[in-house]
């Protein structure tokens, strides 16, 4: 391979890639670099400039100029830092949500057009392809926090989170079969009957593949959102995964008007435990029961969505 095929790559790329905006209206009213600073927020719900400037690689002074622009149209809004004064903390708001969730929805509509001219079976390939592009590029390089990148699940993934749920509480803690029945039937409910303006699922992605997701879903009480299925693979542990889950539920669910955030675990399970803690949560209530083929004990944890911020 030579750098001349690296830059047609790059050449035939840029040109596919501005195909899909042919019409211009795909980011309308804003342009790609702001769609782009949208798009960070929207998956890193708790972010500042300096984070934005870092992840994009944008001016200081041209990121200000967005930032200002989405807040005087609402999209944002800006807030001390609570671990560093000299910061301020940057989170979409309700209209802002809308507008992320607009354009990312025409992205989606853009991508599978282009997608629909592909055979079937060559997706499988074409797939192949670009991750092998990618692992390429970053192999020998650790993986970094600004790497993994929360999004919502696409085909397939609801499939992942039962699976990767099951085998990896089989692997750590020995639960049977009767787990995987469980998040088999938290995950139908929520493909089959869902209010996307309340509920949500979140994947975290490292190097195009699932490393990591959680749900918010309702609770049986008036104004009570429930955070379920928490999980991070082993391998991308340590980069503070499970704590931006966390932040994105509480984050959406305070956003969206809940007054209260609950959650069901089971002491074993310390890791998630010092999360929940971390952001908040207390615990309310625990109970002995026999489950999952283990004696363990039930832990139920609630956050006050509007005494408590973070």
């Amino acid at each position: 391979m030579t750098v001349q095929d690296i830059r047609s790559f790059n050449r035939f790329y840029t040109n596919v890639i501005g195909a899909l905006d042919y019409s211009r209206q795909l980011y309308a009213p804003y342009t790609l670099t702001e769609s782009r600073v949208l798009y960070e927020l929207a998956h890193a719900p708790r972010t500042d400039a300096a984070d934005l400037r870092a992840e994009l690689s944008l001016d200081a002074g041209y990121l200000s100029r967005i930032l200002n622009k989405f807040e005087e149209a609402g999209l944002i809004e800006r807030a001390p830092s609570d671990t560093d004064p000299r910061r301020r903390r940057i989170t979409l708001t309700a209209r802002g949500r809308e507008t992320a969730d607009l354009l990312a929805e025409r992205a989606n509509e853009s991508v599978g057009a282009l997608l629909s001219t592909v055979p079937s079976a060559d997706r499988t390939r074409l797939a192949e392809a670009m991750r092998a592009v990618r692992e390429i590029l970053s192999e020998g390089r650790p993986p970094r926090r600004e790497d993994v990148v929360l999004r919502e699940p696409g085909p397939g993934d609801l499939g992942w989170i039962v699976s990767r749920n099951a085998a990896l509480y089989a692997a750590e803690f020995g639960w049977n079969t009767d787990y995987e029945g469980l998040v088999a039937r938290i995950v139908a409910d929520f493909a089959e009957d869902h209010d996307p303006h309340l509920e949500r699922v979140w994947i975290a992605e490292l190097d195009g593949r699932p490393v990591g997701c959680v749900m918010c879903v309702r609770d049986d009480a008036p104004g009570t959102a429930r955070l379920r299925l928490l999980l991070v693979e082993p391998e991308a542990r340590g980069l503070g995964i499970g704590d931006r889950l966390v932040e994105a539920v509480i984050d959406f669910a305070r956003g969206v008007g809940y007054r209260e955030l609950v959650l069901w675990t089971n002491d074993v399970l310390a890791a998630a435990r010092r999360i929940y803690q971390r952001h908040g949560f207390v615990l309310s209530a625990e109970k002995p029961h026999r489950s999952f083929g283990k004696d363990l004990n039930g832990q139920d944890w609630r956050l006050d969505l509007h005494g408590t911020r973070e």
